[in-house]
């Protein structure tokens, strides 16, 4: 089956759509309403789901040739003591590849790069499809229409096309907590590939490159809206004293460069991710909290289910029914699972119980946190045909 779709939304699982989409020769337009591709946010660690799912679209080498592999790290607390070890070799061991890291612009890049030019359409926005006809579904662009068999809604979080399907669902909702985040200006010296420290309501994390940068981020629990005329010294007031190499990322990085945004979830499971000729991928179907580092390998995985469901449909609406069963279970469970995971972790403030947390954590063998990641991790993307 072969047909033509536009996908609303120029971001990872935009992009990744597309690319699955052309690979099983489909005609395809990207509509991302940013006027400029300014390819910003600082980094992203992708496991073997999302790497599996990027080898499914023809794209996984030249992402891990870009990106650092995660061999090494875990979890500390603000005094320097480890509470758990990753160990990537053994993750590699179990799913063909390790953890790796590489930041979301060269990301972006190398994702671009795998369409032409031409089907990016930039600086446009689509805000809501006509479904109104028994065929091919119309795209209002201003003063233009796009018409397509299919639509990929991929248009983030906040979702309009989401809305638009479902006007009883109650939307978004913040999470509780707020992340700073940015990359580094200058190389730093580090010992470990991927790190995070935990703090009563706070997490402080590293990403490191393979240019010898590094990403960090800081998750704090926070009333929404929050923001600060100097973010990088509030970061330096918070974290300062806090293990190296924690003051050493932030005195590497600009003040300028610091990104700051509130976590929004989708709480309320959607009942359906398909409409009238209409996927809804990624945040738009299953935002979901940053603790387990899933949110953009969960849209890789729709990615590549989508267009695999395409390639081998009758339909388009056989292929939306598989979509949606075999992508709304498994999304919405790791969902569940990384609001578990900061509820356990970042969000946890009590006293007794961050330490009745922080022994179980360092009495627990290594092999627990391999299983731990194993459980999100080891996924097999279907054949594209």
């Amino acid at each position: 089956m072969g047909g033509s779709a536009v996908v609303v939304g120029g971001g990872i699982g935009g992009l990744a759509a597309a690319i699955g989409l052309r690979r099983i020769g489909w005609e395809v337009t990207v509509v991302e309403r940013a006027p400029v591709l300014a390819d910003g946010g600082a980094g992203i660690s992708l496991h073997a789901n999302g790497i599996r799912a990027l080898d499914a679209l023809g794209v996984g080498e030249a992402v891990r040739a870009a990106a650092r592999p995660q061999y090494t790290g875990g979890t500390r607390v603000p005094g320097g003591g480890r509470l758990a070890r990753m160990d990537g070799t053994a993750l590699e061991r179990e799913l063909g590849t390790p953890i790796v890291g590489i930041p979301r612009a060269a990301l972006h890049h190398l994702l671009r790069a795998a369409l032409p030019a031409e089907c990016l359409l930039v600086g446009a926005e689509a805000t809501s499809v006509d479904r109104s006809g028994p065929g091919r579904v119309r795209i209002p662009l201003g003063d233009d229409v796009l018409e397509a068999d299919l639509v990929v809604a991929a248009d983030g979080v906040g979702s309009r096309l989401r809305a638009e399907m479902f006007p009883q669902h109650p939307g978004p909702v913040y999470s509780g907590s707020t992340v700073l985040r940015a990359l580094t200006e200058r190389p730093v010296e580090l010992d470990t590939d991927f790190e995070l420290t935990w703090g009563n309501g706070a997490e402080f994390g590293h990403i490191a490159f393979a240019d010898g940068r590094a990403e960090w981020h800081a998750v704090l629990n926070s009333p929404p809206g929050v923001r600060h005329t100097d973010p990088l010294d509030v970061m330096r007031r918070r974290f300062g004293t806090w293990h190296e190499p924690i003051p050493a990322l932030l005195n590497a990085t600009r003040p300028d460069a610091v990104l700051h945004h509130d976590i929004h979830e989708l709480l309320t499971p959607l009942p359906a991710f398909t409409g009238h000729r209409t996927a809804l991928l990624g945040d738009a179907a299953h935002a979901m909290t940053p603790h387990l580092g899933q949110g953009a390998c969960q849209a890789l995985e729709d990615a590549a289910v989508l267009a695999a469901a395409l390639a081998t449909g009758p339909t388009v609406a056989s292929a939306l029914a598989r979509y949606d069963a075999e992508r709304r279970t498994r999304s919405q469970s790791v969902a569940r699972a990384a609001r578990r995971a900061g509820r356990m972790g970042q969000r946890l403030t009590h006293p007794l119980a961050v330490a009745v947390r922080n022994t179980a954590l360092r009495l627990a063998p290594s092999r627990a946190t391999v299983r731990t990641i194993l459980r999100q991790a080891d996924w097999t993307p279907p054949s594209l045909g």
